[in-house]
């Protein structure tokens, strides 16, 4: 899952961004309320924690205007502000959750998975795909019944493919909402992730899971319809 996060102080994002990643998500960060905007109107993000209090453009005035100009990705909202007044016109202005400082990060993670499960459909905390399971919360994957061991990128990149089981994932998408601005489309870091997360879950004599359709993309899916290429790049 992607985040924006948005907070003028550098400690403070500093913490957050390192502690998020840490829990798979990728991160971008933005130090004020005009980079905040730049950055939702040219990528798509998951979830967007948001600071009050901001240089240039205040976080009341981001979310009203990312919400004016149709950008309906959730919003946390930190401030150091704890009154029920200042709640209320921060959920006003289009936020869907508010969060005062100082907080604990336990805390931030649980908002942020609600956020996540909000929706068109809910999003369940246990993602069952034949004999694979992902348990989103604990972070935890297993393949009939056998642990399965991942870094963070390849968790977060696992975890996107079972929420889109089923369905043709493309390349382009999955940068958008596993890596952060840093990404280069130019390289292979997907096809080499890709490789890994494969020899971890597919694992003979289990049958394959992950399967490539030339040219467009990679499917979750117990179905083997679909090309027998593999990615395996070290």
């Amino acid at each position: 899952m992607r985040v924006l996060l948005v907070e003028d102080e550098a400690r403070v994002a500093r913490f957050v961004a390192r502690g998020l990643r840490e829990q798979a998500y990728a991160v971008d960060v933005a130090a004020d309320g005009e980079e905040a905007l730049y950055n939702a109107s040219v990528n798509a993000y998951d979830v967007i924690i948001l600071d009050l209090t901001l240089p240039k453009v205040d976080g009341l005035r981001v979310c009203r205007e990312l919400r004016a100009s149709g950008v309906g990705t959730p919003v946390l909202m930190l401030t150091a502000r704890d009154t029920v007044e200042d709640r209320i016109t921060g959920l006003d202005t289009g936020a869907d959750d508010y969060l005062t400082k100082p907080f604990a990060f336990g805390e931030l993670l649980a908002r942020l998975r609600a956020l996540l499960r909000r929706g068109s459909e809910v999003r369940p905390e246990v993602i069952t795909v034949a004999d694979l399971s992902i348990d989103t919360r604990a972070q935890r994957v297993t393949r009939a019944g056998r642990a399965v061991s991942l870094t963070a990128k390849e968790y977060a990149l696992l975890e996107y493919l079972a929420r889109n089981a089923e369905r043709v994932v493309g390349r382009p998408e999955l940068a958008e909402h596993v890596w952060d601005e840093t990404y280069d489309p130019f390289t292979n870091l997907i096809e080499v992730y890709i490789g890994r997360v494969r020899r971890k879950i597919d694992e003979p004599p289990a049958s394959p899971l992950i399967h490539t359709r030339r040219g467009i993309g990679y499917v979750l899916s117990a179905d083997a319809d679909g090309d027998a290429e593999r990615d395996d790049v070290d």
